[in-house]
C-alpha cells in the first residue's frame, strides 16, 4: 500500500446504481465536504454527461477546501480498466467503453485514477476500516445489487479484466422461481439485493394483495421497510426476507469455502442496519463461521459515504 500521510486531499467521485456523491478527502480518509446528485437508471453517455455537469457544480457551488487537489479517484458502477481509467460497462446490455480518465482529466486537469465502485469500497476497508489489519478478507456489498471485493495475501484481486467479484450472479438456490436479469434462475442478487427484493414484492403482489407493504406508493417499497413489516409479521415482507436471508448465507458459506478469508466484511445499504447480520449467523454452519478467524462483521464505515472514501483510496493510490 503507497498510503500518503501528508495533509494533501484527494477529489472523489462515487457513481452507483442510483447516485453520484462527489467530495474531498483527506490522507486519513476524513470526508472534508461532499455534494449529492440523483442520476437514476442511465446508460454510459448519460452517466458521463451527468459527471461532468456534477463536476462542474460542484466546483462553482462547493469548491476546494485549500487549494485543488492534485489526485482524484473515482469508483463507478459497473466494470473499469484501471490501467487506462477506461469505463467499460455498467452491465452487458449498457456497454460503450468510454475513456472516462481522460475526458476528465483534458478539461480539469487532475492526476486520475479509476476502480469499480465495490473494489474502491474494499479499498475503503482496506486503508480505513474493518480490514485494516488483515492480509485476507472478503467485502461483501449487499445494497441495490450485490457483489464483492477481495484482498488475499495484502492485495486486492481483480482478474484478468478486472471483472473478479460479480458475485450477484452465482446461484443461491437452483430450484427458485425468481429469474435474474442475467437469464438464469436462483441468483444471489435477484433474491437478496434491495432492487431484486422490490422486483419480487411487485411480482408476488396478487398473492399478497392485503400486505401492508402495499399500503403507501411502490417508491415506498425498500428493504428497510421490507425488513420492518417483515419483524411486524407481515406474510409477504416475512417471505421476501427469508429469501433473501437464506441466499446471502448460502452465499457467504460458498465464499469461505473458495477463499478461506480470515474475515467478511458486510456493507451496503441493504445491510447497514444490523438484522440482516443476525439472521445470517442463526443459519450460518459452526464449521463455515469457526474458519473465520476473525468473525463476520458489519463494515465500521458509513454506508452512505464508504464508496466516495474508496475512491479517494483509489485516488491516492492506496492499493
Amino acid at each position: 500500500m503507497n498510503k500518503k500521510t501528508d495533509n494533501s486531499t484527494c477529489l472523489a467521485l462515487d457513481l452507483g446504481g442510483t447516485k453520484l456523491l462527489i467530495g474531498e478527502v483527506d490522507s486519513n480518509g476524513g470526508l472534508l465536504r461532499s455534494k449529492k446528485y440523483k442520476t437514476g437508471y442511465l446508460t454510459q453517455t448519460e452517466g458521463t454527461r451527468v459527471i461532468f455537469e456534477a463536476l462542474d457544480d460542484y466546483i462553482a457551488t462547493v469548491g476546494w477546501v485549500n487549494e485543488k487537489p492534485e489526485y482524484m479517484g473515482m469508483g463507478m458502477i459497473g466494470q473499469v480498466d484501471y490501467i487506462n481509467s477506461n469505463w467499460i460497462m455498467i452491465d452487458p446490455s449498457r456497454k460503450e467503453n468510454i475513456p472516462i480518465g481522460s475526458l476528465i482529466s483534458e478539461k480539469y486537469h487532475f492526476n486520475i485514477r479509476i476502480e469499480n465502485d465495490v473494489k474502491a469500497a474494499t479499498l475503503a476497508e482496506k486503508a480505513f476500516g474493518a480490514g485494516k489489519e488483515d492480509k485476507d478478507f472478503i467485502y461483501l456489498n449487499v445494497g441495490t445489487g450485490i457483489a464483492a471485493g477481495f484482498v488475499a495475501d495484502g492485495r486486492l484481486l481483480r482478474g484478468w479484466e478486472n471483472d473478479s467479484g460479480e458475485i450477484g450472479h452465482i446461484v443461491v438456490d437452483i430450484d427458485s422461481d425468481v429469474e435474474c436479469e442475467c437469464g438464469r434462475r436462483g441468483c444471489l442478487e435477484a433474491i437478496a439485493s434491495g432492487r431484486g427484493m422490490y422486483k419480487r414484492v411487485i411480482q408476488l403482489r396478487e398473492k399478497y394483495p392485503d400486505s401492508q407493504l402495499f399500503k403507501s406508493g411502490d417508491d415506498d417499497i425498500t428493504a428497510k421497510t421490507i425488513f420492518a413489516a417483515a419483524g411486524a409479521g407481515d406474510a409477504l415482507a416475512s417471505r421476501i426476507a427469508d429469501e433473501a436471508f437464506g441466499a446471502v448465507t448460502c452465499g457467504i458459506m460458498n465464499l469461505i469455502r473458495v477463499s478461506n478469508p480470515e474475515r467478511i466484511i458486510l456493507g451496503g445499504g441493504v445491510i447497514s442496519d444490523g438484522w440482516m447480520l443476525e439472521q445470517i449467523l442463526k443459519r450460518i454452519g459452526k464449521k463455515e463461521l469457526g474458519s473465520v478467524k476473525k468473525g463476520i462483521v458489519l463494515s465500521g464505515l458509513n454506508s452512505n459515504t464508504v464508496g466516495i472514501i474508496g475512491a479517494a483510496a483509489v485516488g491516492f493510490g492506496f492499493y
